[in-house]
């Protein structure tokens, strides 16, 4: 039963008191421990992004995305040109703090500062990025500056509702499984159901909280093995 009731005593929506217009996502840098998330640049990025991405050894990492695969360099870095343009999608590369390589890209899309709602999508991590701490960081880096940055309401992840490592992945980061869209979209001339998935910023402190205990060294011992799962940390601490 909702909370809430006009002068007609109709049931309505919480208040939202000054209410402000987010901002636009930036493309300044965020740094973290493993990573760096950076203003995704064909010049500086393809040949890395190129041979970090042909470690898959086939075209199965491509499946779930509506862009590639690519036959050559000179193709995928035409794609990054045009991709790297534009305020929305807004790219990052993703890159090892280590190696100073781009291993990975992600973005910021349907962005609606005017309601607070922003999705993170568009994500490809290579064999060197994916199920890495990096890897994790990486959202965590993308989710904080939505929320504590740019003070967004609620950030968004969508999927194919067929790729199931997308899906794991989002629960996994702790987004909500809102339910399926069937027959979303026509990409690589077949259908996409998508599932929809969601953070909001009411939750995001615990999110947020267990990320960092995750994170932190303590969590990994010297062979760089997690101590406690993610999901494990996120659910003690509703004790």
């Amino acid at each position: 039963m909702a909370n809430y009731h006009n002068s007609f005593a109709q049931p309505v929506g919480f208040p939202v008191p000054e209410w402000k217009e987010c901002q636009m996502p930036t493309l300044s840098m965020i740094s973290g421990s493993w990573c760096r998330i950076e203003e995704l640049d064909a010049e500086k990025h393809t040949k890395d992004l190129f041979n970090a991405y042909v470690k898959n050894h086939d075209d199965s990492n491509w499946t779930y995305l509506q862009y590639g695969p690519f036959d050559s360099i000179e193709e995928f870095e035409c794609w990054l040109k045009q991709a790297s343009t534009g305020n929305d999608p807004v790219f990052y590369a993703i890159i090892d703090l280590k190696t100073e390589k781009a291993t990975g890209i992600s973005s910021y899309l349907r962005i609606q500062p005017v309601v607070g709602v922003i999705e993170l999508g568009n994500i490809h991590f290579s064999p060197l990025l994916r199920k890495t701490t990096m890897a994790t960081e990486a959202m965590y880096l993308m989710m904080r500056r939505a929320f504590d940055e740019l003070c967004y309401r609620r950030c968004e992840w969508k999927c194919d509702s067929l790729n199931a490592a997308s899906r794991n992945a989002a629960l996994r980061l702790g987004f909500t499984f809102e339910g399926i869209f069937r027959q979303a979209l026509v990409y690589k001339g077949r259908n996409r159901d998508t599932a929809w998935y969601s953070v909001i910023d009411k939750n995001w402190p615990k999110l947020k909280k267990s990320f960092e205990k995750w994170l932190s060294p303590e969590n990994f011992n010297s062979q760089g093995e997690q101590q406690k799962s993610l999901s494990e940390i996120r659910n003690n601490l509703n004790e």
